[in-house]
């Protein structure tokens, strides 16, 4: 077997090159999540922080684009998860719509910045997106103003088609 040292370069490797998971490194290496752990955190003390590495490398090989491309999917992932929380939860009114709200600020944030950082992320793709969850949301939570939004949504995704289109 390979000495500890060498199990902890692989595992660096593994983690920052191939950027595979905390879980799948120490089930192929054989050893704990908790060692991982540790190493990770003892490697950043000592000035090499194997996130900021993992990130500098995703950046140099794929380019910024598809590393905004992973934050904004991750993040449609999230906000689809929340509605699903708000649609599914025993929470109130009040507060369904506190988070509904959160949510759009947090949308326009991270298209904001999308846009900033990679110009290419269609802002226009992440609306339609929003708006065919709103679709949903209202079809499954409020079906008796399914018709209103859809009479909104047309005119509404056309006014979208211009200021994010072009």
């Amino acid at each position: 077997m390979a000495n500890d040292m060498d199990v902890r370069r692989k595992a660096r490797s593994d983690y920052v090159y191939r950027r595979m998971t905390q879980a799948t490194i120490a089930m192929t290496l054989g050893i704990s999540q908790a060692t991982f752990g540790r190493w990770k955190k003892a490697s950043k003390e000592n000035g090499d922080d194997w996130d900021i590495a993992r990130s500098a490398s995703l950046m140099a090989g794929e380019g910024i684009e598809t590393v905004v491309s992973s934050v904004v999917e991750d993040f449609m992932i999230m906000a689809q998860s929340l509605l699903d929380e708000i649609k599914n939860g025993e929470l109130g009114l009040d507060q369904k719509v506190k988070h509904l709200v959160a949510l759009a600020d947090a949308m326009t944030k991270m298209t904001a910045s999308a846009g900033k950082l990679a110009p290419k992320i269609s802002e226009l793709g992440v609306a339609q997106d929003v708006m065919q969850y709103l679709v949903e949301f209202v079809r499954e939570n409020f079906p008796q103003h399914i018709a209103a939004i859809l009479e909104i949504i047309e005119p509404f995704g056309e006014q979208l088609a211009r200021r994010y289109g072009s």
